[in-house]
This record gives structure tokens, C-alpha cells and sequence, in this order.
């Protein structure tokens, strides 16, 4: 799990780290140091979450942490353990990509792609915590992730989108 060139790994003693990663368990050990970001990317090989500022800034690393989101980049491996973490990935299974994919899509709110799968992430969670959000609680919810393309405009429509089609989905009680 290093990265080429770690001059310290010697040195150090790596940490075990148990979670629940897209629904499924799994152990490993890390270098102390590791954020979760470092661990999804170089560990287990999920690529769809981004590499960026590295300062919580941007927002595409974001993952969902026990139902929440937050920066991979800002948190230890380490304190994941025992965990749920949700990347990207796990939105989605290879036949059907999930209802917001499907609406960034027709809405035009892919552009370069980069921050997509923490908009994804972000909105995913809103979406279970607001089924019918406003707006003004969309940018809320979206307002850690930062686009360089899109306007946001695209991105809030698909929000809404993608809510009214779950919405019109879910059975009643």
C-alpha cells in the first residue's frame, strides 16, 4: 500500500483498517499517514474518487462516510476503521447507473467530468436526506464542491431532475 518513494516507510509501523467499503468488508494495513482518499485510490484501486487540492477545498474527493459526506482527503485511513464508506462506485452496479448519473447526463452537467463523481456523491446524499430539495438546499448541499466548467446552473437542474424521477419511483406507504 506505499506509494513509490516513501523514504520513512521503514521506519513506521503501518495500521490495520477494517471496513465496510460499497457494502462489502475489507481489511488491510496502511502507513499511519494515509488519508482514506490515499487508501480508496492507491489500496483498492477506486479511481472515481478525485485527486485535487488536498485541503478539503474542492470537493472531489468526496465520499460518503456512515451516510455522510465528506472529504476523503481530510481524513486518516485509520479513522475509517470499523466504518461505512461509500465512493462513487457504490452508487452505481454495472447494469443500471444510478438515477443521478442518468440526470447529469441529459442535463448537460458533465462537462470535463472531474468533479463529477463528488457532485454525484454529494447529491446522492442530499437526496436521502431532502427528497424534494429547494434550490437554495441544493447549492447548500453542493456549495463544497467546486466546478471550473459548468456553471452550476446544469448541475442543480440534474439535482432536481433526478429527484423528481425518485420521487415518482418510490412506492407509497
Amino acid at each position: 500500500m506505499r506509494r513509490s518513494g516513501d523514504r520513512t516507510a521503514a521506519r513506521t509501523q503501518d495500521v490495520a483498517v477494517s471496513l465496510y467499503l460499497n457494502g462489502e468488508r475489507h481489511a488491510t494495513t496502511v502507513p499511519p499517514w494515509y488519508t482514506l482518499l490515499d487508501l480508496l485510490r492507491f489500496g483498492f484501486g477506486l479511481r472515481g474518487t478525485k485527486e485535487s487540492c488536498r485541503e478539503g477545498a474542492c470537493g472531489a474527493c468526496t465520499v460518503l462516510l456512515d451516510g455522510h459526506p465528506i472529504n476523503a482527503c481530510l481524513m486518516l485511513a485509520a479513522s475509517a476503521h470499523g466504518r461505512s464508506v461509500t465512493t462513487i462506485e457504490g452508487l452505481t452496479t454495472v447494469d443500471r447507473p444510478h438515477p443521478l448519473q442518468e440526470a447529469f447526463v441529459e442535463s448537460g452537467a458533465i462537462q470535463c467530468g472531474y468533479c463529477s463523481p463528488g457532485m454525484l456523491v454529494a447529491a446522492s446524499a442530499l437526496l436521502k436526506a431532502r427528497p424534494m430539495p429547494t434550490e437554495d438546499e441544493i447549492r447548500r448541499w453542493l456549495s463544497g464542491n467546486l466546478c471550473r466548467c459548468t456553471g452550476y446552473a446544469k448541475i442543480v437542474e440534474a439535482v432536481r431532475l433526478a429527484s423528481q424521477r425518485l420521487i415518482s419511483t418510490t412506492p407509497e406507504r
